[in-house]
């Protein structure tokens, strides 16, 4: 009889697992829709490939996904979380309460979030002050704080198209609004001079400043999308006013539908973000719970196999979908087959 020796988190594991084997030998996976394609591509190829069932891969957006893998150890929890923003330190303590304790952070690469319109439309070139001062609660006019009253494109700026501002931007549970956000809203109230008015409105307190800065109107201009991108696809070709925010690599899937807006100045493709250049672009990740490593089988191997060069290097089918190829990759390999747990968020 051969003995196995677990490390203590796959001691603890083994006892939450009992009988593991028959009930389950798929690796399950949850989270973010823009990783959902990468890690889909990524699962069918170890199935191909490993004697080991293709893993379960499932959207639900980044904070879903995070939420899953912090519920606990054991067979009725998922193994990995797919996610397009960098887990929260709410997440971590939660996680931690509930007994997962030895977290992975595996960086993939990098996407870009692109602003897309019917293919027949007008063309847009966007700043993030355009953006911000569309769909933001309160504007700048005239030197006042004021409620949004920008209709069209043109009421935005001057010269872009006579259309009816109508933009479908991901629901809050997506790690694509996370980075929104941060990166266009928020900027462009930085850059359209809004948050210096929304500081000396909330007598210089930069986080109620920035809250107000992010605050986006609620008249039916900003459309919320729970769902993944293909809903987003869809109400844009049910309304071809619509501008739908998306990942680049959704983008470059449905180029016969859809034409895309430059951001200040630069048109968002996989050479513009691996050089730096295109401002709204943002790293991927799925985390892995350790603790699941030596009980589900193949674990360990199907994270190997997502990083590895044959996969996610700049040669491999996840960069010719369109996923920006990470330049520190190795270092990643490297961490991947030590099980290096992530240390404190920075």
């Amino acid at each position: 009889m051969n003995i196995v020796k677990l490390s203590a988190a796959a001691l603890v594991a083994s006892v939450a697992f009992t009988g593991v084997a028959v009930a389950r030998d798929q690796i399950q996976i949850a989270g973010s829709s823009t990783v959902l394609p990468y890690a889909s591509i990524v699962a069918e190829a170890f199935g191909e490939n490993f004697q080991h069932p293709t893993p379960v891969v499932e959207g639900g957006g980044s904070g879903a996904g995070r939420k899953k893998l912090c519920e606990g150890v054991g067979e009725n929890t998922i193994d990995i979380a797919n996610s397009s923003s960098r887990i929260s330190k709410s997440d971590i303590e939660t996680c931690a309460k509930n007994g997962v304790k030895d977290i992975q952070e595996v960086r993939i690469g990098y996407d870009g979030i692109v602003f897309a319109s019917d293919i027949n439309g007008p063309k847009f070139a966007f700043t993030q002050a355009d953006w911000h001062n569309a769909i933001a609660a309160k504007v700048l006019k005239d030197g006042k704080l004021v409620e949004n009253p920008n209709k069209t494109w043109k009421d935005v700026r001057a010269d872009l198209p006579d259309q009816p501002i109508l933009a479908f931007i991901p629901g809050t549970k997506h790690g694509t609004r996370e980075v929104f956000d941060e990166k266009v809203i928020i900027d462009g109230c930085k850059e359209n001079g809004t948050y210096e008015a929304q500081l000396a409105a909330n007598n210089n307190d930069k986080a109620a400043a920035t809250k107000a800065c992010g605050a986006i109107r609620t008249d039916g201009v900003s459309v919320d999308i729970d769902g993944d991108y293909p809903e987003t696809l869809a109400r844009i070709a049910a309304n071809k006013n619509g501008i739908g925010v998306f990942g680049l690599s959704f983008y470059q899937n449905n180029t016969d539908k859809l034409q895309v807006a430059t951001m200040a100045g630069v048109t968002p493709s996989v050479e513009t973000i691996a050089a730096g250049k295109y401002p709204v672009s943002r790293p991927l990740y799925f985390y892995v719970k350790n603790a699941h490593l030596d009980v589900i089988p193949g674990m360990q191997e199907y994270v190997e196999f997502f990083v590895s060069d044959e996969m996610a290097g700049p040669n491999g089918p996840l960069a010719a979908y369109g996923l920006v190829s990470d330049p520190e990759l190795k270092k990643t390999q490297e961490a991947v087959k030590a099980r290096t747990p992530m240390g404190p968020l920075n």
